[in-house]
């Protein structure tokens, strides 16, 4: 699978949906994560937050309760509730790929952000399908040359002549 690229658009369009999801539900920060633990992006109060570390430990967290679903007959558990005494966390699994991460307190309940958690999960799910379908065809046009040929196989060729061939 190649990298998720976002560009400037998509970028905004996910932070306007993470805004709608913190204002209507009160919550504190939102984050989405990509399947191999990276921050794709932030919205909320996350200056004490370790995103990076959360965003890690939220993919692997799906990771293992994907195969804990398949012991148990499912194909996958889709949200996953973490309560603590001060904070919980609600995590939405947005596609095969990417997991929305909410973080809230006791300013609101897990139903507000359940019910504009999977409006923004939506929302976003749609922004990242558009894009993920943008960077495939960016990558297949960069990777032809017009001729057929692959820019890798075009300049190993090239270093061939170069060089000369094994």
């Amino acid at each position: 699978m190649s990298p998720l690229v976002l560009d400037q658009t998509a970028l905004d369009e996910l932070h306007c949906a993470l805004a709608g999801l913190l204002r209507e539900s009160d919550a504190k920060c939102a984050v989405i994560v990509d399947q191999d633990g990276q921050c794709i992006t932030k919205m909320g109060f996350t200056k004490h937050i370790d995103t990076e570390a959360l965003a890690a430990l939220v993919a692997g967290s799906f990771a293992s309760t994907r195969a804990m679903a398949k012991l148990v007959g499912e194909n996958e558990f889709t949200v996953l509730f973490h309560q603590g005494e001060k904070d919980s966390i609600h995590n939405v699994l947005l596609d095969d790929d990417t997991i929305l991460c909410v973080i809230f307190d006791d300013r609101t309940t897990i139903g507000m952000v359940r019910l504009y958690g999977k409006q923004a999960a939506d929302q976003t799910g749609q922004v990242l399908s558009a894009q993920r379908v943008t960077t495939a065809a960016s990558a297949a046009d960069e990777s032809d040359n017009g001729d057929g040929i692959s820019l890798g196989q075009a300049a190993a060729d090239k270093l061939d002549d170069l060089f000369g061939e094994d």
